[in-house]
């Protein structure tokens, strides 16, 4: 019948038609996912923003532990060297280790001291045992996993110059090489005073520029040495102590105060914090928006022009 046009659901206008409404609907999608991706923009503020609340009022924690591999790359020590001798203490134990990383010195395997590894580098400061001391240190991940063990350095110590008095030598150890709490909490680090003649005198740098504590204990054992960190923030601890005969020990652990790390989190603090800013950005909205109208109206226009041919071609 002249002017009726029967198409198939395989003609081609037809076909051309569902493929122009997919085009369509792709190109609407997409600019609404530009709009959606435009609108937030993530940056890095230099300044120092406050740490959240932790935990939150009426809040339920939970705690879970994500499975890694250990470290495979261990530290190094690189001083002292094999061989040296010593007869005064402190002794400074520096090398190379993985950044990030806890390390920990061993002394005749005895847990020395603790330093964090923040620029590929440490370097703390120990007491030593008379006679031989074999050096070690050993690397430890946030999980507490060990990595391998450094080189063995070897060296003696002389407590004869050191101790004129010939009273046993004043030592400090811990449990704990690392130990944390929430800013604003008291943080509780039990120590182990032993050695020397009592009555003792014990400082406490907390590494957050805050005055030292001074702390007077008549008999040797067990000390709980407290302090309020403000700030988040990770610190070296130096601890040391002084009996009545001028004997003295050392001990460096580290301090962590839980939450978002800052710069102003003092000069044992590491670290910057990363903060997400909203932000608008119409520019992605103002392109798309007139080629999707061009392009629809380009669309309609062809499929007009195709369908007006076909009527033609039908008549004839």
């Amino acid at each position: 019948m002249a002017g009726k046009v029967v198409l198939d659901m395989k003609h081609p206008l037809i076909v051309f038609r569902a493929a122009f409404r997919r085009v369509l609907a792709v190109a609407v999608v997409s600019s609404l996912m530009v709009l959606q991706l435009g609108s937030i923009w993530v940056g890095t503020v230099s300044a120092a923003a406050p740490a959240p609340e932790n935990p939150k009022n009426g809040s339920m924690g939970i705690t879970g532990t994500l499975a890694s591999a250990p470290p495979t790359t261990g530290a190094t020590i690189t001083a002292p060297r094999s061989g040296q001798s010593f007869t005064n203490l402190p002794v400074t134990v520096a090398g190379l280790c993985p950044r990030g990383l806890m390390v920990k010195i061993f002394d005749n395997n005895v847990f020395m001291g603790s330093v964090m590894c923040a620029s590929g580098s440490y370097s703390i400061q120990i007491d030593l045992f008379s006679g031989q001391n074999d050096l070690i240190a050993r690397v430890y991940d946030s999980l507490d996993q060990a990595g391998p063990d450094s080189n063995v350095v070897t060296v003696s110590f002389n407590d004869s110059q050191f101790n004129p008095s010939g009273s046993p030598l004043l030592t400090l150890t811990s449990d704990f090489a690392r130990r944390g709490a929430n800013p604003g909490d008291t943080l509780v680090w039990p120590i182990i005073l032993s050695g020397g003649t009592g009555p003792y005198a014990i400082s406490v740098d907390w590494g957050d520029n805050k005055a030292q504590d001074l702390i007077s204990q008549q008999f040797q054992g067990v000390i709980d040495l407290k302090h309020i960190y403000e700030t988040a923030g990770v610190y070296n601890v130096i601890i040391k102590a002084t009996d009545k005969n001028g004997l003295t020990a050392y001990l460096q652990v580290i301090g962590v105060a839980n939450g978002a790390v800052t710069q102003s989190a003092g000069t044992g603090g590491t670290g910057s914090e990363i903060i997400t800013v909203e932000k608008v950005l119409w520019l992605p909205a103002m392109i798309m928006i007139p080629l999707i109208l061009v392009s629809f109206w380009l669309g309609r226009r062809y499929e007009l022009s195709t369908l007006r041919k076909h009527i033609q071609e039908s008549d004839y």
